[in-house]
């Protein structure tokens, strides 16, 4: 199956291929959308293929719709085959982080206040699996979106949570060099918006991500 074969999808073009995703833009009823297709894996037996493929896409439209009653923004679902393996969100209007700092229009504040967000993912008990500058979009009016949650896991273990941040941690070390102090002003906005009351709490968290990067120079 192709994107032109999606009832009700008016393709675009292709934005991105991916290891996991293809992904197209186009028209769903009349609105800007975009469809994320699974892509098979050769290398896999095809019942995994097929089941882990119905897992991930299944854990995505349960994030998606519990994140869509919530203050973090992200984009609507508007349709999902599990089994065919394709998802068709809203178009999220706006930048990358990634582009933004690059080009100057953000600054260490927009990174403080993406650790701020992260920490409100996880309190909602989900870890994005890919905490990239790329995942997240800016906004004209500023505000942040989450993006591309097929890696997702919804009541993770604080290990994951960690993870989540050493990806951005490395994400912002390889990609935005240029912002000094970036790591901490990320870490200075989860704290600052953890509530003492969650579970794990954020400084468990931000303890697990010493750990973990510990872990990580020590094998390098």
């Amino acid at each position: 199956m192709d994107d032109e074969s999606v009832p009700l999808w008016k393709p675009s073009k292709m934005i991105h291929q991916g290891a996991e995703a293809t992904v197209f833009s186009g028209f769903w009823m009349g609105e800007k959308a975009i469809l994320k297709k699974r892509n098979r894996r050769s290398y896999r037996h095809p019942d995994l293929d097929r089941r882990l493929t119905r897992q991930r896409l299944s854990v995505e439209v349960r994030v998606l719709k519990k994140l869509h009653s919530t203050k973090i923004s992200s984009p609507s679902l508007f349709d999902v085959d599990i089994e065919e393996g394709w998802i068709i969100l809203s178009e999220v209007e706006g930048i990358t982080l990634y582009e933004s700092l690059l080009n100057g229009k953000s600054n260490i504040e927009q990174i403080k206040k993406f650790g701020g967000l992260i920490r409100h993912l996880h309190e909602l008990g989900i870890s994005h699996g890919d905490l990239t500058t790329h995942n997240v979009i800016i906004g004209e009016d500023g505000e942040l979106t989450l993006i591309d949650f097929g890696l997702s896991k919804i009541s993770p273990e604080i290990e994951h949570l960690g993870l989540d941040l050493q990806v951005l941690h490395e994400c912002l070390n390889a990609s935005h060099y240029q912002e000094n102090n970036a790591i901490e002003a990320m870490i200075d906005g989860y704290l600052s918006n953890s509530s003492d009351d969650s579970t794990p709490l954020g400084s468990d968290v931000i303890a697990r991500f010493n750990s973990i990067r510990g872990r990580v120079r020590y094998h390098a």
